[in-house]
């Protein structure tokens, strides 16, 4: 199965990529375009998924944007690399679990590439470094058409979770790559794209 793959360079709002995504999850329904794999970042945001609350906020001056994905509120911001797809699950294995399984393995082979040793945990979606998280899962499927994606933390400044409760977290207990390991991956959108097409397409 082909899957179009796209590499933003610059900052996507994300209301413009909440646009595309939806836009190709009905033409991917209807057989009219392929699959998609985007990597882009997203300028300061914070959004608001479907099992938020309100304490949650705490810098009440800040602007939540509310999404269909699943999870809480969370932050986006330049730094942070964000893999969203949309998935045709009708053409592969109908298993939501499976496809969270290989999010995971992808992120954490990719991590590995930065000499970071990270874990997925069975109760906490998301993957970890030392108990504290690098990376953040939100799906959201209908009719089998799987979309959203997860976010990892490169060099972003972690300062701005402390406006929130972040996936429900201590927003202490969040870390990044720069902070575990002050490496420069080079052509990192390329090894994010070539893991996870190779582990996509295993679904």
């Amino acid at each position: 199965m082909s899957i179009e793959v796209k590499i933003s360079k610059r900052r996507i709002s994300y209301k413009n990529a909440m646009k595309v995504l939806s836009e190709r999850v009905d033409k991917v329904k209807e057989n009219k375009e392929r699959e998609l794999l985007w990597i882009l970042e997203h300028p300061i945001t914070f959004t608001a998924g479907i099992r938020s609350a309100d304490d949650e906020i705490i810098d009440k001056r800040i602007k939540i944007i509310s999404t269909n994905r699943g999870g809480k509120i969370t932050l986006h911001n330049p730094g942070q690399k964000i893999v969203y797809f949309v998935l045709n699950l009708n053409n592969r294995k109908k298993n939501i679990r499976r496809l969270i399984r290989i999010i995971e393995k992808s992120i954490i082979e990719f991590l590995k590439i930065c000499k970071i040793e990270a874990k997925n945990d069975k109760k906490n979606i998301g993957i970890w470094v030392n108990k504290k998280k690098i990376a953040a899962i939100g799906l959201r499927v209908s009719k089998w058409i799987a979309f959203h994606g997860c976010s990892i933390n490169i060099n972003n400044n972690l300062k701005d979770y402390l406006k929130i409760v972040p996936c429900g977290l201590d927003n202490q207990k969040i870390t990044s790559v720069y902070q575990e390991k002050q490496v420069i991956i080079k052509d990192l959108e390329k090894k994010l794209v070539k893991i996870f097409l190779k582990n996509i397409n295993k679904i």
